[in-house]
Formats: C-alpha cells, structure tokens, sequence
C-alpha cells in the first residue's frame, strides 16, 4: 500500500477522514481540473421571500446542479467520471445513489467526510494509490431551508457533551461563537483593540463579495453600520458571524499530467497539513489563538509544496468569525501576532495588499460551506479568471479549515 493512500475510517461520519501524509513525493501530483457551486444567492433570496409555490432546495438538487457546472467547467465526459467523494455536514443519500442522480458510473464512491481540506488531499491519495482517474468530490447542506439553529437554550449540543469546551449551557456557551467572542475579548485586553477595529475584516470581506454576484451579502456597509448592527454574543457583531445558507460545491481532480491537456489552466494540489490541540485547549483557543497549530500545520503544507509563507499571495480563511480570520492572518505568518487589525485597517488583506484575502466574501458573506467554497474561488484567481477582484500574477495560494482545536491548511499553486 502506497504510504499517502487515504483510508476511510469511522471518523468520515463525524467529519474527519484520513489524510495522506504531508510528503514532497505527493506534491503537485493531483490537479483540480473542475469547480462548480449552485446558485447561493437566488437561493438564499428565494428562502427569505418564500413566495407562493416555493419549496426549500433538497440537497440531491444542489448537489446535481454544482457537478453539471464542474462537469461543464471541466470539459470532460460523464464517462470519464471513475470516482465520487460524496460529503454532507447532516447526512444525504449514499454515493451510489447519488451516482445514478448525476448519470455517471463510478468504479469507486464513498462518504468523504465533511469539513473540507481532509477530504481533497483523501481522494487525491486514491487517485496516486491507482484506485481512480478522476473524481469528483461533492459537498452539499441544507441549513437554512431546514430551520437549522446554532446557540441558544434550544440548541442540542448533540455528540459534543454538555461539559464540552465546545458547548456547556451553564456557562453560557451553547454555540461556538461564545469562543470567537472570548479570543476577541481577550485581544481586545493584550493588544488594546476593540469593536470598531475589528469592523474593519468583515467590513473588507463584504466589499470583495460585492464584486461576486454569486455571494449571499454583496451590499457594503461602513463601521457605523457596522457598529449600530446588533450583537450576537458580545463584543461581536450581527457582520462578524458566518451566514447560515443552503447550498452544494462540487471540485473535480484529476492525475496532474493528465490535466495539463485539458480545457483549462489546471490547479495543482501542492501540499496540505494538519494539527490538532491535544491538551490544554482553553489555553490554546483563547490565549494562543491555536498559533501552535498553525505554524506547526503550515509548516507542513509549505514544506510539502516547497515553498515559503512568502511565496503565497493569496489566502482563503474559514472566516467563522471575524477574530478567527484574524487568528489565521497572524498565525501563519503573514504578519505578526497582535497587529492583524492595523494590518487589515492598511490594506494588507485586500487587492495591492500583502495578502488579499477571502476574495469572494469568505463564510461572513458568501456562503457558508464548511470550506469548501475556498476552492472555487483559489481556482479562479489561479486561472486568472476572477475578473475585478483578480490578484494580478498570482501563482500561489493558501486555504485553510481551521475550527477551534483543529488546522487544516492546503496549498495551491498555478500548472501551466
């Protein structure tokens, strides 16, 4: 068995699936040759309106629409489909079901996980082992249409435990935007910060989201706005939350040398880490802001694709929160701890920055897809195909799941 083979284990259904290790050998021998999302803004719209005859979107739907355009996008043939990752956050039809919904006959399907970043560097370790050619990874959820809701007194905590750091009521913290709201409190003490200084991420992001008709929120709004909006859980305001919509992406990847004959720039898959808090996690989250697990986890995703912090001019952050981009900013090196907020407020994180970042709105205003919208937008700008927020030259770039204990980065990089 080859060493970076990914091997499915039970943790799939709770999100988590085996990564391959962070090895030069596997650099840049996978390619992303195919992206495709269904449409989060008509959608979101036409939930909040619900007008007579509307019916939420089914996941399945979703799902179908965002391969058709990564199939499309691609350039290939059902037929050329050998493998499909299927990944829900709340459970959704099996592989093969799914399979025969989007008219293809794969030699290989299975239950990818959830939360994205394990599962690309997973399939792409399938795809190195010889057990497929091409595969499409597919992600859907269904929150909004649901009637999902996240904190509060009726929120069930579920596997988490109610003496988990995650969720425990008697404290107050029955979401995790209690912890994003603690690491900014504590920010706010250790650098001398405050609201209207973090206003200033959110207030970036949704700027970049207005030149994408496909996100969410695309009206700006300036920092009285901002500091007018309500609270959710103080000091964070209604703009620093992540959105809660529907929605489906789908990435096609393919064996790197077959995907420079295809119909567009190919994106190569160039390294990948992972980092998990083992002790101490209140500590880590809310003092440290999981620094540790940052370097240690971009570190391996760097030396993987052979390349430092400073090569990277891009950057997709699972923006939860508006703080937690800012853990991610300093954490990996792309400016120093304590100076993420000034260095927002300068420019640094948008177009002409040192670090243009969640160019197309990110969680706060895109969508929120457990990641997984990162990768169409790091595709685009790496094809040089993202229109007026494009990173001119751009080469390299870096997305991220980061929760509250655990790093997932990956490094990507142009293959022409």
């Amino acid at each position: 068995m080859a060493i970076w083979e990914g091997i499915i284990t039970g943790m799939a259904q709770a999100g988590f699936v085996d990564m391959p290790p962070s090895v030069q050998e596997a650099s840049r021998k996978v390619s992303i040759v195919g992206i495709g999302e269904s449409d989060f803004h008509l959608d979101y719209r036409a939930e909040r309106e619900r007008a007579d005859g509307w019916e939420p979107r089914t996941v399945e739907d979703m799902c179908k629409k965002a391969f058709e355009r990564a199939l499309a996008d691609s350039g290939l043939k059902r037929s050329d489909i050998d493998g499909l990752a299927m990944s829900y956050t709340y459970g959704g039809p099996e592989p093969s079901e799914m399979a025969t919904h989007f008219g293809i006959q794969p030699k290989l399907g299975w239950i990818n996980g959830h939360i994205f970043a394990g599962p690309l560097p997973n399939a792409a370790g399938r795809i190195m082992a010889g057990d497929a050619e091409v595969i499409a990874l597919v992600f859907g959820i269904a929150n909004r249409s649901a009637g999902r809701q996240f904190g509060g007194m009726t929120f069930a905590s579920g596997a988490a435990g109610p003496s988990s750091y995650y969720y425990h009521h008697p404290w107050g913290w029955s979401s995790q935007a209690a912890h994003w709201a603690l690491m900014a409190q504590r920010y706010f003490a250790k650098y001398g910060k405050g609201e209207e200084d973090l206003g200033h991420v959110p207030m970036t992001v949704r700027k970049h989201a207005a030149t994408d008709p496909n996100a969410v929120m695309q009206k700006p709004f300036t920092i009285d706005e901002y500091m007018a909006s309500r609270y959710i859980v103080r000091p964070l305001h209604l703009f620093d939350i992540c959105l809660v919509t529907d929605g489906a992406v789908c990435v096609i990847i393919s064996e790197a040398d077959r995907a420079r004959d295809m119909a567009k720039v190919p994106v190569d898959v160039a390294g990948w880490g992972h980092s998990l808090i083992t002790q101490d996690k209140m500590k880590v989250m809310i003092e440290d802001r999981l620094r540790p697990q940052l370097q240690d986890a971009g570190g391996q995703a760097l030396r993987m694709a052979g390349l430092s912090i400073d090569d990277i001019g891009h950057f997709e952050g699972y923006d939860a929160s508006s703080i937690h981009l800012v853990n991610q900013v300093e954490g990996f090196g792309f400016t120093e701890p304590g100076t993420g907020l000034d260095f927002c407020i300068d420019g640094q994180m948008t177009l002409g920055g040192r670090i243009p970042t969640n160019m197309n709105g990110g969680n706060m205003s895109y969508s929120y897809m457990q990641g997984w919208g990162q990768v169409p937008e790091i595709v685009r700008q790496l094809r040089h195909e993202a229109g007026p927020r494009q990173i001119e030259g751009l080469q390299a770039s870096m997305s991220a799941l980061t929760q509250t204990d655990i790093v997932h980065p990956v490094v990507y990089t142009r293959g022409d």
